[in-house]
């Protein structure tokens, strides 16, 4: 199967900058319907759906997409690999969302939370099922190829999810019209998803028998490996969420939850490249092009984290000044566990694609080991450290756990068989920081507060993109190919780069 990487990662990122541009422009409008309590359970429920998605969707949409972009010549392949896991995912989505309808009416949740969580779980539980057929659908699509219809849908997703979520606000529905926000978008992209191919596959095989030649056991592994990868994964999302709103109460984790969205936005190009590299590599490994793999690991390790210093560098000039203009002023509280995080979560963003190429080849033990490893470190720091520092607590256990990420599946890439740190030229990277960082921070500081926020990300990004050609973070060669694919009217803006 023929696939274009940097076609499949253009669809995949500019749909997160869309799906970014509506969470930007509505978030605060959320946030100021249901106040920093309501955002606080809001995020304690998110986490919670967050947690119980790793057992629904993570070893399924993956085992899809990783499967299919092998292109087996066993016949029928497509359709018996996306048969089995359908049939799996139900079975669990299923099983849990029937749990948490009867956790919702159990009186503990009146005692640890409040009467309203028997609402929003039942809700949740409609959630967590109709989700999982846009999740079923998009892996099929992305294991073909077809970004450029996957990724789309999500924009679609959030935005049927927004708009119907503040029409609900509107009416007083709370934190409730926010789930059903949800639950809306994710049944109507799940038709959709399914629409989008149903000429790949024969739906009728959903229920027929599955004959022996399917390899149950290996499709088994890999989803309870990826079930694992993921848990560990999500737990460094979450485990400070659900302690905090334990230990500290609803206001402080909204306070904590607007530090932690702020920080994700540095996630951005990682994930897109992430969610890129899985299938992609899928196919590279199992025609065992080594070479191609680290060439590809090394250079994503260092764009990656050449995007993540001015990003972050932006993030500290600006974070007190954007978070009470974007949140309100009652989130200035926010400023300080924000940049607490953000080392870790560069950490974080870095490992991304490293371990989205070690799923590729499909060996999760190691990455397994590895993910728990941190996962374990940023539990027992967040234990340790919220109940006597609350939210700053949590931002330090979180981020130190954050950055252990990138230590240790850098380590386990070699021992898988590729490098992603070999070209990183960290020097370079620190050089063209240093020089950006004054220059940032002295605009930061001399505009006011809205001139501020428009005037020094651009400048500031352009001054270190000049730096960083200048010093060679980024070679000829690689620039030559960002301008093959790029539009005639952006001509002019290469022959000034080729100047520099």
């Amino acid at each position: 199967m023929s696939r274009n990487v940097i076609g499949a990662f253009l669809s995949i990122f500019g749909t997160k900058v869309g799906v970014l541009i509506i969470s930007l422009t509505t978030t605060p409008l959320i946030v100021r319907a249901i106040g920093s309590g309501g955002y606080g359970d809001y995020a304690l429920l998110m986490s919670i759906f967050g947690i119980l998605t790793v057992f629904t969707n993570s070893g399924i949409f993956n085992g899809i997409r990783k499967y299919i972009a092998e292109d087996k010549s066993v016949e029928d392949w497509n359709n018996l690999v996306f048969s089995f896991y359908f049939r799996v995912s139900i079975i669990v989505t299923g099983l849990l969302a029937l749990s948490l309808v009867s956790v919702s009416r159990t009186p503990a949740i009146e005692d640890l939370l409040s009467t309203e969580f028997r609402t929003y779980f039942v809700l949740l539980a409609v959630y967590l099922f109709m989700s999982q057929f846009y999740s079923m659908g998009r892996g099929a699509m992305m294991g073909f190829g077809q970004e450029h219809y996957s990724e789309p849908i999500q924009m679609l997703k959030r935005s049927i999810y927004t708009i119907v979520a503040l029409l609900l606000l509107y009416h007083d529905f709370g934190v409730s019209g926010l789930l059903i926000g949800h639950v809306t978008a994710a049944t109507a992209v799940g038709v959709l998803a399914f629409w989008f191919i149903r000429k790949k596959f024969s739906f009728i095989q959903l229920i027929q028998s599955i004959p022996n030649k399917v390899p149950r056991r290996q499709l088994l592994t890999f989803n309870v490996y990826s079930i694992l990868l993921a848990f560990f994964t999500i737990s460094l999302y979450h485990v400070d969420i659900i302690l905090l709103r334990l230990v500290s109460g609803s206001s402080i984790t909204g306070f904590y939850k607007a530090s932690l969205t702020i920080a994700e936005f540095l996630g951005l190009v990682p994930i897109a490249i992430q969610n890129t590299l899985v299938q992609s590599t899928s196919e590279m490994w199992s025609k065992d092009k080594r070479k191609q793999i680290t060439s590809i690991s090394s250079t994503a390790t260092r764009l990656n984290l050449s995007l993540l210093v001015i990003m972050g560098i932006g993030l500290v000039a600006l974070a007190d000044v954007f978070i009470p203009l974007y949140f309100g002023s009652e989130f200035y509280p926010a400023v300080g566990p924000l940049l607490l995080l953000l080392p870790g979560v560069v950490g974080f963003s870095l490992s991304r694609p490293i371990y989205a190429i070690g799923q590729g080849k499909g060996e999760l033990r190691k990455l397994v080991l590895t993910t728990g490893s941190a996962a374990m470190l940023n539990l027992f720091l967040n234990l340790i450290l919220i109940p006597p520092y609350g939210m700053y607590g949590a931002a330090v256990a979180t981020s130190t756990g954050y950055g252990s990420m990138f230590l240790l599946h850098a380590w386990t890439a070699r021992r898988i068989g590729f490098d992603p740190v070999g070209d990183i030229r960290a020097v370079r990277i620190t050089v063209a920081g240093i020089v950006t960082t004054p220059i940032v921070f002295i605009m930061a500081n001399v505009l006011p507060a809205i001139p501020a926020l428009v005037v020094v990300p651009p400048i500031g990004f352009v001054v270190y993109a000049v730096i960083s050609i200048w010093v060679g973070v980024i070679d000829t060669e690689e620039i030559k190919q960002l301008q093959e694919r790029a539009p005639a009217a952006a001509e002019g803006l290469f022959n000034v780069i080729y100047r520099i």
